[in-house]
This record gives C-alpha cells, structure tokens and sequence, in this order.
C-alpha cells in the first residue's frame, strides 16, 4: 500500500486567497464530453436566496499514480461579490460541490462530494476554510504515551448524544478520567448526509463532520483527552460508504459496468460495498488511517463491520491494512508525535477489530491487537434471564477462552461488554416501562442493582472493559432492533442521572471498580482461572474465578441471586486475605486451607491474597 500524495488531491490555499481544487475521478475523462465545476459560496451566505454560488469549471488532467484528474484554480476576491450583503471574499469557511455534465445523463449530476475533502459543510457540502490555522498543540503532547493494552479502560461515545459537538465533549473529558476512563472510542465522526445519523454511511474520510465542529475543534479534543490521561481511538468505516461517497454516486448515475472505488468484495452489509480488490481502495484507506493520526494524533483504531472487507489473514482487504498501519507507524519510530506508539521496546498502536463472525481468529491471524467480540455479552443477556447453566459460557467469557494473550510478540486481547451503541441498555433484561409509544419504552431503573455483579465481573475479568455512554449512571434507552428509529432518534446522554440517587450508586460502583483495575495488577494481566463446579457454585446462581500473577492471588466470586448465598472455597495459596471492594471481610487462610465465604445478593466480592 501507498500513501497518496493529498497535497496535489482536494482542496488547498496556495496562496492567500487563492484556491486548487482537484478532483480524482477515474475513467471521467473530457474526451468522452464529459465537463466538471466547481460551485462555492461563502457559508455565512448559504442561506440566502438572493446570493448563488460561483462556478469555476474544471480542466481535465491525468494524475501519475490514479488516472483522471480535474483541476481548478482560482481567486476568491471581494470584488467579484455578486450581492453587497456577501461575505465572498472575506475570510472564514467555503463551502463547495461538485457539477458533472456527461453525454450519458440527461441532466447535470449536482451535490458531488469531495473524496479528498478535509472539511465539510451541512449534507452533501464540502469545505475549506481560507487562512485555516491547525490546533496548537500543549506542551504535554510531547511525552504523552498510548497506554498499554492491558491497561485500557474504555468508554464509548456517540459525539452528538453525548454532548452534542467537540468544544462541549472536551469540557467533560476530566469527568471520564476521575471515573478512571483512560481510553476513549469516539463512534464515528467523518462526514454523513443525515443530521440524525450514528456516523456509519460515510460520504468524506479525510475531515469531521460539521454537525461536531471543525479539523481544529478534533485536534483539541484529542489534546485534552492526552492532558487527562485518555487515549483516542477512532470508529472507522471503510467496509461501506453512504450511497453519496463520490465514488458510489458518480458512477452509479453514470451508469458504467464497472466501478473504480466500489463493489462486492466480501460481504455487502449496511450500504454500498468497497472493492479491496482495487489498488486506489486500499491506498485511499491506507492514507486516511495515516491522515488522522499524524495530523490528529490519535491513538488507533476500531474498525467497524469488518466482514465486508474481510478475505482471510493474507487477503488484500482488512489484514493488509492493519499490518501496513503497523508497519508503517513502526517505521517513524520514536520521534516527533509519533513517540506516543513506542515505549522501550514496547509498540502501542491500538488496532481494534469489530470481526463479530470470528473474533478469536482475527487476533490470532492478523496484526489486530485486539477485538469487539460479544460472546460476553450474550452470555449476561442468558443469565439476567434467568438461565443458570449459562454461568459456565459467562464464566469461560469472561476469561476470553480462546483467545491468544501474545501472538509472535504482540500482546492480543478482546473487549469486554454488556452495553454498547448497538443495542438496549442490560438493565432492560430485567423489566421495561412500556411508554405510549415504543419509541419511549424504558428499562426499569428500580432493578439497577442487578447489574452490579456483571460490572464486577467486567472490571476483574481478563480483556478490556468498556462502557457505553451513560451506563454508569444507569441510563435506561431501549434501541430497536432494526428500523429507521434504531439510527434516527436522539438518546442524549442522561446527565441528570448524576445526581439521581440510581446513577450516584451505580456511579460510585464504576469508581471504585476503575480504581482497583488500575491499582490491581493481578485484575489486569493476571492469569484467569473460572472454578467450573456446578453442584457447588453456578446451580446456587453463583460464578467464582481467580485472576493470579507473581505473588498476587485475586478470587472473585459474583452473585447472580436475589438471596445472600454462602459457599465454600480452597483456597490454593496462604496469607491474609483482603476485601477489595469495601474491606469489610478480611481472614487468614493456610494454602490448601478450606473456607466458607458469604456474597452478598445481586453482588459480588473481590479477596486479594
């Protein structure tokens, strides 16, 4: 894979107040009668009736690398103001499209996007902003490290239901780092059509979407982050597109055979296809990942519905490119922002996949570190049901069994989750408020105390935990299965449940789990083992496992039952033996030495030897 030359594709400021623009659309050529203009206003005049925008045609070229190019260059001079009310010529943001006329068409093919946009207006609107001036990063960046895999504590977030844009989500970033966050997995944030729109149709790859703000508001957001010990990793899209990517809507209207950028490779879920088969498809993809962390410095990447790009650990889709990112990352080595990756010899590009059809295999076959898997998931979803005999599938889940910790050196590992963007909040297992309309269904809070064994079995488990925006303080949405309410209606994020007195406990648990995870290496990195008695432990509605490392035992034991339950365990090593959780039941024990033990109902305890 190649890195694509993006200062000779798109848009650019040549010069102050001077603007190239350069189209990439293979097999387009003039001589086929084919013409291409650009239309620009300014973005304050958009909305006004009485200004149109300018147009400035294309002339057509070949790029060296990728074919058919249409160029154009231009001034943006006040005096060429149509109307006195425009702010044409002034400085600030330009908003463009794209025009093709074609012999194939009957009519002009308006509202072309950008491929190679880094900005973008409302829809189907690129941008480019004169005399843009990049974030100014803080001193901190400088030193600032990608924590280690076994380190991660993530948290998902949707930007528009979590605070509605990048200035308000940064102002909340110290909140997610004294909840003990230290890693961030921003849903997708690249340009969409849609305003009501979970980010997975992209339309743009190279810039935010303007419903979140701008390039700058993004860098500043990921500065803050760094400043509160929190990674960015970046939910990418690259196995589809919305039906408007350029390279879709162009040459579906025109009606060609074939298609440069897009079809069936491997799967066709959610939208239009892209044909990894194609050089320019993987080059594109390629760069994008590189764009956004040199000029964004995030930390990684998950990548989102990989079985459409998925053709085995030696294909040319989803393994190539995260082995060329690693490779390629590596290669900078330690210097300037890309330091953050390289720790002595450790390498720490998080590379994230969301392969639902084969989770174990893809971190055991390619240079994934680790995974989106849901065999947890569905296994608590059993059991908040009521179905005990799936304590062993839970308690093999939550020791990710099957999983490599290290492949050729490379540490590997799996999130761990009950909640996430994808579905209703866990609570809902356990009763829902039927609203008068479906779409205002509710999990029922009163029942919040039945998640807590599950967040206990999260945080002390092996693998990474995650948490869905809202779930520490108990927020309630039910998501539809399928339909246009499942992606198109607004869950803000309940930020009034913090001082609910449901959200404070919930809350206060999240805590104090963070911080013994951060405070546990044994919870981290220790080895797993699930006590797999059924007399004993799950036919009394209870899961015990261990979590062991150098001169550290950890015995976790979880409640799934509406009673206090008391059980009995050998312990295999000697010692004074603390509660983790709240430190109210401490003993000692003599290795070998068998002990009756008492968990508390809809609980669970933590003793550390």
């Amino acid at each position: 894979m190649r890195l694509m030359a993006l200062d000779r594709l798109g848009p650019r400021e040549v010069s102050p107040g001077r603007l190239r623009f350069a189209l990439l659309l293979p097999w387009v050529t003039a001589a086929h009668g084919n013409q291409i203009s650009v239309k620009i206003i300014h973005e304050a005049d958009q909305f006004l009736q009485e200004i149109p925008p300018h147009e400035f045609a294309l002339t057509h070229g070949m790029d060296p690398d990728y074919g058919d190019l249409w160029t154009a260059e231009f001034d943006v001079r006040p005096e060429e103001r149509k109307q006195a009310r425009s702010a044409w010529g002034t400085a600030g943001t330009y908003i463009y499209r794209f025009q093709l006329r074609s012999p194939r068409l009957g009519r002009p093919l308006d509202w072309i996007v950008d491929p190679f946009a880094r900005e973008f207006g409302i829809g189907k609107l690129s941008a480019i902003t004169l005399g843009f001036t990049p974030h100014l990063w803080s001193a901190g960046e400088a030193s600032w490290k990608t924590p280690r895999l076994h380190e991660l504590i993530v948290y998902e977030i949707m930007l528009h239901e979590f605070r509605g844009d990048l200035e308000s989500a940064a102002e909340r970033l110290p909140y997610l780092a004294d909840l003990g966050v230290n890693c961030v997995e921003v849903m997708p944030i690249t340009n969409v059509e849609a305003t009501l729109n979970w980010g997975f149709e992209p339309i743009g790859f190279f810039g935010v979407d303007e419903r979140f703000g701008n390039r700058r508001n993004f860098q500043r957001f990921v500065d803050v982050a760094h400043q509160n010990g929190i990674a960015v990793i970046l939910d990418v899209v690259y196995g589809h597109t919305g039906k408007h990517f350029p390279y879709e809507y162009v040459y579906a209207a025109l009606g060609y055979d074939e298609n440069p950028f897009m079809g069936s490779f491997s799967k066709d879920m959610f939208g239009p296809s892209t044909d990894w088969r194609r050089e320019l498809v993987r080059d594109y993809f390629f760069t994008v990942n590189h764009y956004w962390m040199d000029k964004f410095h995030v930390d990684g990447f998950r990548y989102d519905c990989v079985p459409n790009y998925w053709d085995g650990p030696t294909g040319v889709g989803y393994a190539q490119l995260v082995y060329e990112t690693h490779e390629q990352v590596k290669a900078q080595g330690p210097v300037g922002d890309w330091q953050r990756f390289f720790a002595g010899t450790e390498f720490r590009l998080i590379q994230c996949a969301e392969q639902l059809e084969d989770p174990t295999g893809v971190v055991r076959t390619t240079y994934t570190n680790c995974t989106w898997q849901n065999a947890t998931l569905g296994a608590a979803n059993a059991v908040a049901k009521g179905d005990r005999g799936r304590l062993y599938d839970l308690g093999l889940a939550l020791g990710l069994e099957g999983y490599p910790r290290t492949v050729n050196g490379m540490g590997k590992s799996a999130f761990q989750y009950v909640e996430n963007h994808d579905h209703s909040r866990f609570l809902a297992n356990f009763g829902i408020r039927r609203g008068d309309d479906p779409l205002f269904d509710a999990a029922d809070r009163s029942q919040w105390f039945r998640v807590q064994p599950y967040l206990i079995g999260l945080f002390a488990g092996e693998g990474i935990p995650l948490l869905w925006q809202g779930q520490e303080l108990g927020a309630d949405n039910v998501v539809p299965e399928r339909g246009f309410a499942r992606i198109g209606v607004m869950r803000p994020m309940p930020w009034e449940l913090f001082y609910d007195e449901v959200g404070q406990r919930i809350l206060q648990l999240v805590r104090r789990l963070a911080r013994l995870r951060r405070e546990t290496e044994a919870l981290q990195s220790g080895e797993y083992f699930f006590y797999n008695d059924w007399a004993r432990y799950q036919s009394q509605g209870v899961l015990l496992f261990s979590r062991s490392l150098a001169g550290e035992f950890c015995l976790v034991a979880l409640n799934f039952t509406g009673g206090e339950v008391e059980t009995s365990f050998r312990f295999p090593r000697g010692g004074a033996a603390r509660e983790l959780l709240h430190g109210d039941d401490e003993f000692s024990v003599t290795a070998g030495e068998t002990r009756s033990l008492r968990i508390p109902s809809h609980y669970g305890r933590v003793w550390a030897i």
